[in-house]
């Protein structure tokens, strides 16, 4: 099933169905009221059915504990007892509906503010931040989690993602990758390679870009002048889709309606997420010298977590018990977090050398026995 044959499918041409939809998908306005069909960006080829009401309490579970992550992290680092953490604050309902949309085969590949799409996907938290706190290793097995290894380059995880998606459609297997990104990476050479190889190639991908108005301090309008960064999906000969990211409902039904067609072979899609990062970029920059405090409370006004919850509780879906449960199970991860983070762990040398070659040198051998030697010889004295 290619794109002509989706379009067909759904009743439009294939130009309406790779162009996104006029108006930006969003369910729930940001009072947390649903919005009627009429006002919710859909048209033909474009239409969203609201998820199931246990998949959208779950979805919420995670956010609440995505929400309690990124805070207890952030103090972590204030604490020194992490490097760096690029905090998602604001933007975790796009991660949440990352991982929400996968089975248990799909891949995920994250970026380094991905975390909350990490540990909603099911890695242990302890093992997520592992790579944050200095290690030389990422944490986690990639191939056990089908999660990629987040790291700091720029959109080097969209071409992974496309040779995960290749290998897979070689071997036979069903399987749909979800690559993340933000806005600033649309601007890298690797966006562009990754999204045209998997279009030739009709690759089972879903490239998801958050888009959170910056990258860094670069604001969008200096980074692009098209329409919208979905539209870019068009000139690759794929379907592209604009979201609302800080919509929780309007997410989940996008990115499963998203998973569902890709693996059906309609090729790759291109869904950007409109959505605010709150805090800095990391805890080594100051926003303060790129945006106003107007600007923030804005988006604060949008606030993801406020929205899901009101909505849920205005269908009587959440109740008072189940927020505290909830509340309380982002609480236990929070203090497993403290908890791994506050132990001291000894760091071994001979490390330096374990995980160089397959097969160690003859040089890299000495060097290792001479460094053996030193540390006894420091141990003795």
């Amino acid at each position: 099933m290619e794109i002509t044959d989706t379009a067909r499918s759904f009743g439009i041409s294939p130009e309406d169905y790779m162009l996104p939809s006029r108006h930006l998908i969003r369910m729930v306005d940001p009072n947390g009221a649903l919005l009627p069909t009429a006002e919710q960006g859909t048209e033909p080829g474009h239409e969203y059915p609201i998820p199931d009401d246990e998949v959208l309490v779950q979805a919420y579970r995670k956010l609440v504990a995505g929400r309690r992550i990124n805070d207890q992290n952030s103090a972590l680092v204030r604490q020194g007892r992490m490097a760096v953490y690029p905090s998602s604050h604001g933007q975790e309902a796009c991660q949440v509906a990352a991982a929400a949309c996968l089975s248990e085969g799909d891949w995920l590949f994250p970026t380094y503010r991905d975390t909350v799409a990490v540990i909603s996907r099911g890695v242990d938290p302890m093992e997520v931040m592992t790579i944050f706190r200095g290690d030389w290793h990422g944490g986690y097995d990639p191939q056990r989690e089908k999660v990629g290894i987040q790291s700091t380059p720029l959109t080097t995880q969209l071409l992974h993602g496309v040779g995960v998606a290749h290998a897979a459609r070689l071997r036979g297997e069903d399987t749909v990758v979800v690559a993340l990104c933000g806005d600033g990476a649309t601007s890298e050479g690797d966006f562009h390679e990754a999204l045209n190889f998997a279009a030739v190639f009709q690759l089972p991908v879903i490239f998801f870009v958050q888009n959170n108005q910056y990258a860094i301090s670069v604001p969008l309008a200096r980074q692009t002048v098209a329409p919208s960064l979905a539209h870019k999906a068009v000139g690759y000969g794929m379907a592209g889709e604009r979201v609302d990211g800080n919509d929780l409902v309007a997410l989940l039904s996008v990115l499963e309606r998203g998973v569902r067609l890709v693996r059906a072979g309609a090729g790759p899609l291109l869904v950007e997420a409109h959505t605010y990062r709150i805090q800095a970029h990391t805890n080594a920059d100051d926003a303060t010298r790129y945006r106003d405090d107007a600007e923030v409370r804005e988006w604060l006004a949008k606030d993801p977590v406020t929205r899901m919850r009101t909505y849920l509780s205005g269908r009587g879906l959440l109740t008072g018990d189940l927020q505290s449960q909830f509340e309380q199970e982002a609480e236990e991860v929070a203090q497993a977090l403290r908890d791994g983070m506050n132990q001291e762990s000894a760091p071994d040398p001979q490390e330096l050398f374990r995980h160089v070659y397959t097969v160690p040198t003859p040089q890299l051998a000495e060097q290792a026995e001479r460094l053996a030697e030193e540390l006894a010889r420091e141990e003795a004295s």
